[in-house]
């Protein structure tokens, strides 16, 4: 067994090459005007209400890239740059930047512009999610791997393995602190 993502993966015997995707193939953009149902008490959009956005957009990319159903594994720096007020036409761009075993890292762009008006869109926010494929037992299943196209998508690939050895690494370091916290009597 193989961990990956805070998912367990099934050792596949043999393994099968599963051809690459490019990065285009699951490029996806979403668009939704914003209307006061979807604002917070100072009257501004409600950041759940863009994360929500956000997690669909990337699911869409997780299942175009997997060929099939993927879920939510992660959600690492949510940045929110702008507000968006009710009114504005928010897009959600979103793309594979980097796939594993079972995993794949989804980076979104969020912005947003005017309804009435032709100035361009400006950048509200960015995320990065890590999704898991699924069967239909809810068990990971293997991805074909991300091709990356452009010098862009090649530096989004390698940012994405950066984010990947980090986020492995404090997950490490938390468990071995409370496995620590543990033995000396000091849990929770």
């Amino acid at each position: 067994m193989h961990k990956v993502e805070g998912m367990t993966d099934q050792a596949a015997a043999p393994e099968e090459t599963i051809p690459g995707k490019p990065t285009a193939a699951s490029r996806t953009t979403l668009s939704h005007i914003m209307t006061a149902g979807d604002t917070n008490l100072l009257g501004t959009v409600h950041g759940g209400v863009i994360m929500k956005l956000v997690d669909d957009a990337a699911g869409a990319v997780a299942g175009r890239h997997s060929g099939g159903p993927a879920v939510t594994a992660s959600m690492d720096e949510m940045v929110f740059l702008e507000p968006v007020k009710v009114g504005d036409l928010v897009h959600v761009r979103a793309q594979c930047n980097w796939t594993g075993r079972s995993s794949m890292e989804i980076g979104v762009r969020v912005l947003a512009e005017r309804w009435n008006e032709s100035a361009p869109a400006t950048q509200v926010g960015s995320a990065y999610l890590v999704f898991a494929a699924v069967d239909a037992d809810g068990k990971p299943r293997r991805v074909p791997p991300v091709i990356p196209e452009t010098e862009r998508d090649k530096r989004r690939y390698q940012e994405a393995q950066i984010r990947r050895t980090h986020r492995l690494a404090r997950r490490r370091a938390i468990k071995d602190l409370r496995e620590r916290h543990a033995a000396e009597g000091l849990d929770d």
